[in-house]
């Protein structure tokens, strides 16, 4: 008689293991890689943004002329601020243009830059052609932009003077008038900016999901209400970028007008003040620090109370 005896069977894998660490260490050349990649952009910002603004600050609470030694700077309180609201003379009328700036920005340029997109947007013949075309201005600076108006502008020998049939009869003036010169720089600055705000909105629309504008047209929403009510509602994000890159452009503007005539006769801004104060004959470095500060809470009071309403407006969705 045999007996079997059980013999325990051997499995030939061997049991799963119950986890895994997948987090691997970093090497000395990785940390040393992701260290520099970090430290060095953030050093960068801080040494050109956050020093500079900082430096700005508190130099526009001092009296310094920028020549003379560090010991020769003075405290002066809120002196500067002051005398720039109640006894200088050509602070009003470049605050003044400055928001005529910002207003037409924001209603003319953005508006037609907008509606090209939306033009655009429907697959037209030669498109990336018009694109490239309304695009190009964007390219260039705006010092150069001024330039090429300038020549447009020209009294006798002028595009505009010639298109209206007025160049050889008594011809507009159109940067020497102090009365009308602000807004033909202003033409000139929209074209560029249209480019600009037509490529954000296009990039906007090419995202948008169309199948929202197929249910708008079931339900028998026309176009302007499919727009209104569907497709700009959609464009929240790219009206935020738009409106902050607006203000900027607004309040920063400075290259066109002083490549025109100095930021003089008509063309006042606060960023020329800016200029003039800091490194022009005066050099009064308290002076142009306190009214650059005053030009970025002008800014920032824009911005913030814009970004205010649209959070306010989320959280009761």
């Amino acid at each position: 008689m045999t007996v079997l005896q059980n013999t325990p069977r051997t499995d030939p894998t061997p049991p799963a293991r119950k986890g895994r660490r997948r987090a691997t260490a970093l090497s000395g050349t990785d940390r040393i890689v992701l260290i520099l990649m970090v430290g060095i952009p953030t050093l960068l910002h801080l040494a050109l943004v956050w020093v500079p603004t900082v430096s700005s600050v508190l130099l526009s609470f001092t009296s310094w002329d920028g020549i003379g030694d560090l010991d020769t700077i003075k405290w002066v309180g809120i002196r500067n601020y002051a005398d720039i609201f109640t006894a200088y003379p050509r602070f009003w009328p470049a605050v003044q243009h400055n928001l005529i700036w910002l207003v037409f920005l924001l209603v003319l340029p953005t508006s037609f830059g907008l509606l090209l997109a939306v033009l655009l947007d429907r697959k037209l013949r030669f498109t990336k052609i018009y694109q490239s075309i309304l695009y190009l201005p964007v390219v260039l600076a705006l010092a150069m932009v001024g330039f090429i108006w300038q020549l447009m502008y020209e009294p006798n020998l002028g595009l505009v003077n010639n298109l209206l049939g007025i160049a050889n009869d008594n011809p507009v003036d159109w940067l020497g008038d102090s009365d009308i010169n602000i807004y033909a720089v202003l033409v000139a600055a929209g074209w560029k900016h249209t480019g600009y705000v037509m490529l954000l909105y296009l990039a906007g629309l090419k995202s948008f999901d169309p199948s929202l504008k197929e249910a708008a047209a079931l339900d028998g929403a026309s176009a302007w209400q499919a727009f209104w009510k569907v497709t700009f509602p959609v464009l929240k994000p790219i009206n935020v970028i738009v409106l902050v890159i607006t203000v900027i452009e607004g309040l920063r503007a400075f290259d066109i007008v002083y490549a025109i005539n100095r930021g003089r006769n008509g063309l006042e801004l606060v960023s020329v003040l800016i200029t003039d104060n800091i490194i022009g004959e005066s050099s009064r470095i308290g002076w142009g620090s306190a009214l650059a500060v005053i030009l970025l809470v002008i800014s920032l009071g824009f911005i913030i109370t814009y970004l205010v309403q649209v959070f306010r407006r989320e959280d009761r969705a």
